[in-house]
């Protein structure tokens, strides 16, 4: 059985993607088609933006945080970003929370939770798919894209989800399972070649 890691993209204070996060997180272990789930906290992990002088697909790093950074995503076989959109764009801690790596997010899948206004972040997920995809992640066609989300938070339930959000988030999940199970034999360690 495989992990699931849910990454909270927003850093900034009194951002909504944390209880966002939260809610999808226990959809997560409720649907249980993952072993393990964990959420990261791109606030809480607070890379620098990116110090490492070599270039990410040497793996050869100079910082802790790198090293740190890239065990925790290396110990994860599919991924859910929840992301917010800032000026039709995604924001500066997630690119470069991807940048910061390159081998550790091949052939692994990802979803996207978005949240915003009219659009639900959904132009800021059309943005991130370029550059996920450089990086050999498969992203998944199923989506939970969450309009004027500010009327599903309360502030002391969290996000409350409507029947629609709770049926995208299970056909995300399915999706995540069904294409991670596909890309695994991909992230097996090469044979060594045989010897003359």
């Amino acid at each position: 059985m495989s992990k699931l890691g849910i990454i909270v993209a927003s850093t900034r204070p009194g951002r909504v993607g944390l209880p966002v996060a939260q809610w999808f997180d226990g959809e997560a272990r409720a649907h249980a088609g993952f072993a393990e789930v964990e959420l990261i906290d791109l606030a809480e992990v607070a890379l620098p933006f990116m110090n490492e002088p070599n270039h990410p697909r040497l793996q050869s790093y100079t910082h802790q945080h790198t090293r740190d950074w890239s065990a925790l995503v290396s110990g994860v076989d599919a991924f859910v970003f929840v992301m917010p959109e800032y000026n039709y764009g995604f924001n500066a801690e997630l690119k470069n929370c991807i940048d910061y790596l390159h081998n550790e997010w091949r052939y692994k899948p990802v979803g996207f939770v978005s949240y915003g206004g009219v659009s639900a972040g959904t132009r800021a997920v059309q943005m991130v798919k370029q550059v996920v995809t450089t990086v050999k992640m498969t992203p998944v066609n199923e989506a939970v894209n969450i309009p004027f989300v500010h009327q599903f938070i309360d502030e002391e339930e969290g996000l409350v989800a409507n029947e629609m959000l709770t049926a995208s988030a299970k056909s995300m999940l399915d999706e995540l399972v069904r294409v991670e199970a596909v890309l695994r034999p991909l992230r097996a360690p090469a044979e060594p070649a045989p010897s003359a």
